[in-house]
C-alpha cells in the first residue's frame, strides 16, 4: 500500500486536500470519490530523489504544454474570463465550463486554450496549477489571483474581480492610446507632406531659381539640396524611415535608454501626472483585488508591482515592499518612495487605521480613475494648440523657402 496526496472538489465548488492510502493510483481515485469528493489531482507521495526527477519531468511537460497554447491578448483574456465567470456563477463545474468554451467560443485560440486546460485538469491538475504553466499567456497577476481564489474557495468571486480588473486595464489603455493617437497621426501626416514637398515640389522650381542668377537664401538652398538628394536616391527614403522607427524602438527597449526615458518623463509637467496615475491605476486596482481575495499584503505588493511599466516607479515600490517585509506599515513605506500621490497615501493610511483597507483601496481606485480622466482632458486640450503651432511652423518654413527668392528678385 502507498500513500497518495489528493486535491479534490467538494460539492463541485470548494477545494479540499488530503492524503489517502491505496494500492495504486486507480484505487486512490476511487477512494477519493467514495469520500464524496471529485478528484482533480491525485499523486503518490515520493522520496526526495523521485521528487527531483518528477520535478524535472513536470518542467519538461510544462514547456511542451506551453508551446501548444498561442498568446492571448487582453481582449482574449477578458472573453475567456467573462464566459468562465458566468458559468461558475451558475454553479457549473470547471471542467464542464471549459468544455462549453472549447465548443462554443468565438475565437479559435480561446477554444484551443480551453481544450488544453480541460485536458490537464482531467489528468489531475487543479485549475490554478494548470494556468500557472502558461505565464506568458495569462500573466503572473492572473495566475496569482486565481490561485488565491482557489485556495480560499472563492474562485467564482475571484473571476468576477479579475474580469473587473481586466476591464479597467483595457479602459486605461484605451484612454492613453486615444490621447496619443491624435498627435501621432499629425506627426506622421506632417512628415509625409514634407517628403512630398521636398521630392516633388522644390525640384520643379530649380530651373526658375537658377535663371535668376542669384544666390539662394540658406533655407531655400538647404531644402532644395535635400529635395534633389531624396529624388535622386528615392530608394533610401524607406530605409531612412525604417532606421528612424527602429532606432526609436531600440531606445524604448534597450534597458539603459529605457530607464533614462522613464526617469525623464517623470520630470515633465502634466506628462508625469499621466505616467504616474496610469501606472498607479492598475497598481491600486490589483492591490484591491488581491487583498479582497485574501492574499497576504507582501504578495499583494508583489502582484501589483508587476503592473508598473515605468522602471523608476517599479524600483521605488520594490524598495517599499522591502520595508513592509521588515515590519513597516504599508502607508509609511509607500510614503517614503515620494512617488505616490498624497491623496492615495492618505486613503491607504486611513484604511490601515480603521481596518478597512480593502474599502479604502476601492475608494483610491475610483479617485485615480477620475483624476486620470481629468489629466487626459487637460492633455487633449493642450495637444490641439501645440499641433497647430507645429503644423503652422512647417507650413511657414516651406512657404518661406519657396517665396524668399521671389521676394528677393522683386526687391532688386
Amino acid at each position: 500500500m502507498a500513500i497518495y496526496n489528493y486535491v479534490a472538489l467538494k460539492d463541485n465548488k470548494d477545494i479540499v486536500k488530503g492524503k489517502i492510502e491505496a494500492a495504486d493510483l486507480r484505487e486512490a481515485r476511487e477512494n477519493v470519490r467514495k469520500l464524496g469528493f471529485l478528484p482533480t489531482k491525485v499523486y503518490e507521495e515520493k522520496g526526495k530523489a523521485a521528487t527531483v526527477a518528477g520535478a524535472a519531468e513536470k518542467a519538461a511537460e510544462t514547456n511542451a504544454d506551453a508551446a501548444k497554447i498561442k498568446s492571448l491578448g487582453l481582449q482574449d483574456r477578458m472573453d475567456f474570463t467573462s464566459t468562465l465567470q458566468i458559468l461558475a456563477q451558475s454553479g457549473i463545474p470547471i471542467i464542464e465550463s471549459l468544455m462549453f468554451i472549447e465548443n462554443d467560443a468565438a475565437k479559435l485560440k480561446i477554444r484551443l486554450v480551453a481544450k488544453e486546460l480541460r485536458r490537464q485538469i482531467m489528468a489531475g491538475s487543479t485549475f490554478a496549477d494548470t494556468i500557472a504553466r502558461y505565464p506568458k499567456q495569462f500573466g503572473q497577476i492572473y495566475i496569482g489571483l486565481v490561485r488565491a481564489g482557489e485556495d480560499s474557495g472563492e474562485l467564482e468571486k475571484t473571476l468576477e474581480r479579475l474580469l473587473e480588473l481586466l476591464g479597467k486595464e483595457a479602459a486605461i489603455r484605451g484612454k492613453v492610446i486615444g490621447t496619443l493617437m491624435y498627435p501621432m497621426f499629425v506627426i506622421v501626416l506632417a512628415c509625409l507632406i514634407v517628403l512630398v514637398m521636398l521630392m516633388f515640389v522644390f525640384p520643379v522650381f530649380k530651373d526658375m531659381f537658377d535663371s535668376m542668377g542669384k544666390d539662394l537664401p540658406w533655407i531655400t538652398q538647404t531644402l532644395m539640396d535635400a529635395g534633389l538628394f531624396l529624388r535622386a536616391y528615392w530608394f533610401l527614403v524607406p530605409l531612412m524611415i525604417g532606421s528612424v522607427v527602429a532606432g526609436i524602438m531600440f531606445l524604448f527597449q534597450w534597458e539603459t535608454s529605457k530607464n533614462a526615458i522613464d526617469d525623464l518623463v517623470l520630470k515633465i509637467p502634466v506628462l508625469s501626472d499621466l505616467i504616474q496615475f496610469s501606472n498607479f491605476a492598475n497598481f491600486i486596482a490589483v492591490m484591491q483585488v488581491a487583498y479582497d481575495a485574501g492574499v497576504p499584503i507582501i504578495e499583494c505588493l508583489y502582484l501589483a508591482n508587476l503592473t508598473l511599466t515605468n522602471h523608476t516607479l517599479k524600483l521605488k515600490i520594490e524598495q517599499a515592499t522591502g520595508k513592509v517585509q521588515q515590519g513597516q506599515h504599508l502607508s509609511v513605506a509607500l510614503r517614503s518612495t515620494q512617488v505616490m500621490p498624497k491623496m492615495i497615501l492618505f486613503m491607504i493610511a486611513t484604511g490601515e487605521q480603521s481596518g478597512r483597507l480593502g474599502d479604502m483601496l476601492g475608494q483610491a481606485t475610483r479617485f485615480i480613475d477620475k483624476k486620470l480622466d481629468a489629466i487626459i482632458d487637460t492633455m487633449t486640450k493642450m495637444i490641439e494648440p501645440i499641433m497647430l503651432i507645429v503644423i503652422g511652423s512647417i507650413v511657414l518654413t516651406l512657404a518661406l523657402a519657396l517665396y524668399l527668392p521671389l521676394f528677393g528678385s522683386y526687391m532688386s
